[in-house]
């Protein structure tokens, strides 16, 4: 039997579990993966290497068109260029992170994004698992299916400090809660969860928990079909 190709998007603040269960569950079921926050944080790298106003959004919007940012969608082993160069790493720098909202919020920029990510999300043959803040509200309004992650602050607060190696548990959940409230408000395309979507509350599951809970959704939108 031919499975029908499957878009699946998933939304939710950072700390989640967002990229990890979308990375295994695109590898468990065949499908392809995108991390659109790779492409904010790719564009925002674009912006300080260039020395660019990050404080200045007519400036940040007038060479939102200039960095040519390539995602490739393998789930087990994702990547991201700018202009040819590997960023995957340097995106990831406390730098970058703490500029994204700021260049994120400024229209032009999101524009440009968007369009990206519909085209990636497109042409993905046998489907694709999209993970951001705006997916199934803005950038994939008819995904096939929509699933919003969340989990409480002192949970999130606690992986992401695990993921960064020893960081204070309590600055990490301030700056997460700074970030979600930059994210949530802003006017273009803020994170909220689509009125379609299933939530999922990941506070007190294990990442195999979730990663199974979000399988056995998207198999059974696929045997809907």
């Amino acid at each position: 039997m031919e499975r029908a190709t499957v878009i699946v998007a998933i939304d939710g603040p950072s700390g989640t579990g967002k990229s990890s269960t979308s990375k295994a569950v695109a590898a468990q079921l065949g499908l392809s993966y995108l991390d659109t926050g790779a492409q904010y944080r790719a564009i925002t790298w674009w912006m300080v290497n260039n020395g660019i106003d990050i404080d200045d959004p007519s400036a940040i919007a007038a060479v939102a068109g200039k960095p040519e940012i390539v995602s490739g969608t393998d789930p087990s082993g994702p990547t991201i260029t700018v202009d040819g160069t590997d960023v995957a790493a340097p995106i990831r720098t406390q730098e970058v992170t703490s500029k994204v909202s700021a260049v994120s919020a400024v229209p032009e920029v999101r524009a440009r994004i968007t369009e990206l990510q519909r085209s990636i999300a497109s042409g993905a043959e046998n489907g694709i698992v999209v993970e951001g803040r705006d997916i199934g509200t803005t950038v994939l309004p008819d995904a096939d299916l929509k699933i919003f992650l969340t989990a409480s602050p002192e949970a999130r607060a606690a992986r992401r400090s695990g993921e960064l190696k020893g960081s204070d548990v309590q600055a990490t959940r301030e700056a997460l809660l700074k970030r979600d409230a930059a994210d949530s408000s802003r006017k273009t395309s803020p994170l909220a969860k689509a009125g379609d979507a299933v939530e999922v509350d990941t506070s007190d599951l294990t990442l195999q928990q979730v990663i199974e809970c979000v399988v056995t959704l998207v198999e059974e939108k696929r045997a809907g079909k």
